[in-house]
């Protein structure tokens, strides 16, 4: 369908669900308290996250072409902070500005921290005077401290852009990417040392560039790789090291300025992402990755040709299967999918006749009705008066049933022990405070379960240490929503698994340091077991006992002057544990060393 044909007002629009196996989806902007700040022009990037942890979404972005104070009253980081219902407050903190941006927590303190590339680096202080940047946050989302040394310091000499992060060495951390600015600066990828410090593992320098860049899993071997708008090439494939190679394959060839608005989610269900994103006819286009040189074209009924210029994936009608969602001229279009090739148009508006693509995004839920929402930023009216605005659109449908549901993980998600991933929910919940309790089974969807995390704040995502100490392709999670007097659960739709670096035969080491180490005797032992220690500095540490289920048994706090402690074979509550194998776990600020011993139970 034509989007010339397509008739909608800016302040309410109606999106109608073609198919009957699912209610009708609509939309009402939501955007009180967007403006001001008043905006100017040019791309930038808007993400969804709560940012103060108070339960609901923020949007976060540093601005488009006016940012820091160009014409305009944008600044630095700004957040605004959503109220639980659709409507905005804003706070902008720093003198710097027009780019792309990121949110996760990189120093694991669990405050959420934000990464950004830009052009506009113009701080006179530590907060805004390099083109990539991370900054840390205090839980408030108003004041962020640079956490950046070592970024931007090969090559990027123009400027960067379009920022992600994923812990692409899984080593416990979130490291960085960002595409450039337009022409030159390339793709660049930085390690997170974990003190503020990062390292280029990967990247390169020339070529244009059309700005977005998101991580995924494209092949399901576990280990991020990530799509980007570029001219070099569209999908990377990383090692588990922080080094990528290009992996396009039988794509389409990127052009001279990249393909399109691309992004990455599963929509096969399979574990392995699928890439989206808009061809040079301003049509939308979905590919599976099917190995290293090949890809399957699936965009099946998806438009050919159009004046589409960025694409989401991303399950909007909450039916447990990926949809593609489609920007451009002043449209939006949803695409319902249905696990396989089949694609129904379902909804289709226009916010502002043949307005540019400034940002996108879709996936946040700004006031738990338990659909998806939208906020953009395009460019309205007609020169010299032309300007960017920022609109964001709710899901109408009222929330009336308590509902959770999971986003991701979705199922045959390869998951390494000890990385980060996020772990991904919505929640429709009538008229009351909800919390959220997380649980992981590695034995199948009947558990037994071993807690994640309990009363989460209900904002639709946890950062996530995997469990580094069980291999297992029968994992689990169960998602709990709680309110006064109720409660809802889900689980995962299928088994992921987790991948242990550290099981392996022998002694099992992951370590800084070769002075701490120890020994556990006797192997097998009736009812305890000795472990003698051996820590070159005085340092404190812990002694940790796991199962192989995962679940931890118990704690032994130890320091420099302990040479030798005892495991009663007594869980944390006294009881006694049974016959089994079990993993002990020594760690110490500058060293993680594993062992694994047998328990007869008395």
């Amino acid at each position: 369908m034509s989007r010339l044909a397509i008739a909608a007002t800016a302040a309410f629009l109606s999106l109608f669900l073609i198919s009957g196996e699912s209610s009708a989806i609509s939309y009402v902007e939501s955007s009180t308290g967007l403006t001001p700040p008043t905006m100017e022009g040019g791309r930038t990037e808007v993400e969804m996250g709560d940012v103060d942890n108070d339960g609901n979404i923020d949007l976060v972005s540093i601005g488009d072409h006016g940012s820091p104070l160009i014409n305009t009253d944008q600044h630095g980081v700004m957040v605004w902070f959503g109220d639980g219902t659709g409507s905005w407050s804003v706070y902008q903190f720093g003198d710097f500005g027009y780019g792309g941006v990121a949110l996760g927590d990189v120093n694991n303190d669990g405050f959420m921290d934000v990464g950004y590339g830009m052009h506009h680096n113009y701080s006179s202080s530590d907060l805004g005077d390099q083109l990539l940047e991370v900054a840390l946050g205090d839980g408030s989302g108003k004041f962020w401290t640079p956490w950046d040394d070592g970024l931007a310091t090969s090559g990027e000499t123009w400027g960067m852009f379009c920022t992600d992060f994923a812990d692409v060495d899984n080593d416990g951390d979130l490291d960085i990417a960002s595409n450039s600015f337009g022409y030159g600066a390339g793709v660049h990828v930085y390690r997170n040392n974990g003190d503020g410090t990062w390292f280029q593992t990967f990247g390169f320098l020339g070529g244009n560039s059309t700005m977005d860049i998101k991580f995924g899993d494209v092949n399901g071997d576990g280990r991020p790789d990530f799509a980007v708008a570029h001219q070099n090439g569209t999908v990377y494939t990383g090692d588990g090291t922080g080094f990528f190679v290009l992996g396009d394959g039988s794509l389409p060839g990127p052009g001279s300025v990249g393909l399109r608005g691309p992004d990455l989610g599963d929509v096969d269900g399979d574990g392995r992402d699928e890439l989206s994103f808009c061809n040079s006819s301003g049509g939308v286009e979905v590919w599976s990755w099917q190995d290293t040189l090949s890809w399957l074209d699936i965009s099946g009924s998806l438009p050919v040709t159009d004046g589409y210029d960025i694409s989401q994936l991303w399950d909007m009608d909450v039916d447990g299967h990926l949809d593609v969602v489609a920007f451009g001229e002043g449209t939006v279009t949803i695409w319902k999918g249905d696990g396989g090739l089949n694609w129904s148009q379902v909804a289709s508006f226009t916010v502002y006749a043949s307005a540019p693509v400034s940002a996108f995004r879709v996936g946040g839920d700004a006031d738990h009705n338990g659909y998806p929402d939208i906020v953009l930023i395009e460019r309205e009216g007609t020169w010299p008066s032309d300007y960017n605005r920022i609109r964001f659109y709710k899901e109408a449908s009222a929330a009336d049933t308590l509902k959770i549901a999971p986003v991701f993980p979705m199922g045959y998600e390869k998951f390494y022990g000890g990385s980060v991933k996020f772990i991904r929910w919505i929640t429709e919940v009538p008229g009351s405070t909800s919390v959220i309790r997380l649980e992981l089974s590695t034995q199948g969807p009947a558990g037994p379960w071993v807690e994640i995390a309990d009363s989460l704040k209900d904002n639709g995502c946890r950062q996530w240490s995997v469990l580094n100490y069980v291999n297992s392709d029968n994992c689990y999670i169960r998602y709990t929503v709680f309110t006064e007097g109720d409660s809802a659960t889900a689980l995962t739709p299928g088994p992921f698994e987790i991948i242990s670096p550290s099981l392996v035969s022998g002694d099992v080491r992951r370590t800084r340091s070769a002075e701490v180490s120890f020994s556990l005797f006797p192997n097998p032992a009736r009812g305890a077991i000795n472990a003698a220690l051996s820590m070159g500095s005085r340092e404190p540490g812990v002694l940790e006992v796991y199962d192989l289920t995962g679940r931890i048994v118990r704690r032994l706090l130890v320091d420099g002057g302990t040479r030798f402690v005892v495991w009663d074979g007594e869980d944390e509550d006294g009881s006694p544990a049974s016959t089994g194998t079990y993993l002990f776990i020594l760690k110490t600020p500058s060293a993680t060393v594993a062992k694994k011993a047998v328990l007869i139970a008395r």
